[in-house]
């Protein structure tokens, strides 16, 4: 396993963050460094790899000691998939394996809330989140016979922070913090 490569990322992301907070300057080089990364299938442990039959897995890989930002993988078994979200920060998805499914969302309360827009992620590509670019989604494992990973990189400790879905049953919007399924990253420190 080479996690040289996942190391050389995060620095650099740290790098970049040190450098600036302009937005898309972050999302530019964040998407080609983050592109690099997810185009080699040799460093992610199996066991931020697994998926789990009852729903999809949110493992941390490495949370930035100055709350600058996180990483995550998340593993889709055939069929898993989001409620309808946000993240009131900006984030990068990169597909690792397999193939999602995106469908994007307008903000609640500005129009009826059903997708404005829908498109498949395969390997190797990379979308951008963000309440300046669009920033409610839910996101599916486009593959019925695999399983799908993806990385995501945000510009926040995302697991700990409070967001919100949009409830279909109630036609609301609810706060939420999705938590991770692991107890500990797995990078802890550099």
């Amino acid at each position: 396993m080479n996690t040289q490569r996942f190391t050389q990322f995060l620095d650099v992301m740290d790098a970049l963050l040190a450098r600036t907070s302009s937005e898309p300057e972050i999302l530019d080089q964040g998407e080609t460094a983050l592109k690099a990364l997810i185009a080699h299938d040799d460093w992610l442990p199996a066991a931020y790899a697994a998926p789990k039959p009852a729903k999809y897995q949110q493992y941390l890989l490495y949370a930035d000691p100055a709350r600058r930002y996180s990483v995550q993988s998340f593993v889709w078994a055939p069929g898993q998939g989001t409620p309808v979200h946000n993240h009131t920060v900006w984030g990068l998805v990169g597909v690792l394996r397999g193939e999602e499914r995106c469908e994007e969302y307008p903000v609640p309360g500005a129009t009826a809330m059903r997708c404005v827009h829908q498109h498949r992620l395969s390997r190797g590509g990379v979308d951008r989140v963000s309440p300046t670019i669009g920033d409610w989604h839910a996101v599916s494992n486009a593959l019925a016979d695999a399983p799908s990973i993806s990385i995501h990189v945000y510009g926040a400790d995302i697991g700990r922070v409070t967001r919100s879905v949009w409830d279909t049953a109630t036609q609301q919007v609810k706060p939420f913090v999705s938590g991770y399924s692991n107890e500990a990253p797995w990078i802890a420190a550099r």
